[in-house]
């Protein structure tokens, strides 16, 4: 299977330690953990800072799934949970694949950290999840909430720790086994 993995640090597999846009190792990051669990084609593109681009890039046609985990650097810009959906429905909307291809992630929520010092950050967080269900619903895509699966954040609240990637990795594999 052909996958790509589109999001933002998370994604990237981002080091908070290494403050130059230093990642975590193969073994370590989520991306690399699902490919070799699986087998499958994984492309890894996370990119530090991507927000919810205007118009999505060219995906490639032999694309099988497209997983979709953006939102978290649109809240840290500002912007509130139903401005973030709707940036992510025209973004879905123009991904050029069937729907039965995409996955829209809902990200880890944020918590109160040195990236976090406002507790409407964390809460605008936490409300992105219901949004992105609805949206999936209305679109008639898949979902995950990334929220239920554990994923231990850094000191600043917002990327994973080398575990967190793990319990994400985990809990993403236990959603795409499922029919």
């Amino acid at each position: 299977m052909t996958v790509i993995c589109f999001g933002d640090s998370n994604t990237y597999g981002y080091d908070p330690r290494s403050y130059l846009g230093g990642r975590y190792g193969p073994e370590h990051r989520w991306v690399d953990k699902l490919a070799a669990k699986t087998g499958w084609n994984v492309s890894n593109w996370g990119e530090n800072g991507r927000e919810i681009p205007g118009v999505p890039p060219s995906f490639p046609a032999d694309t099988q799934l497209l997983i979709v985990m953006l939102g978290t650097n649109e809240l840290l810009q500002g912007r509130g949970p139903d401005e973030t959906a709707e940036r992510m429905e025209r973004f879905l909307a123009g991904a050029g694949l069937p729907r039965e291809r995409l996955l829209l992630v809902a990200p880890v929520p944020m918590a109160p950290g040195e990236w976090v010092p406002e507790p409407r950050l964390a809460s605008a967080s936490a409300a992105l999840a219901g949004r992105y269900r609805a949206l999936a619903d209305r679109l008639g895509i898949r979902f995950a909430d990334a929220g239920n699966w554990g994923v231990r954040l850094a000191y600043d609240g917002v990327h994973f720790t080398e575990d967190g990637h793990q319990a994400f990795a985990a809990g993403l594999f236990q959603v795409l086994s499922r029919p």
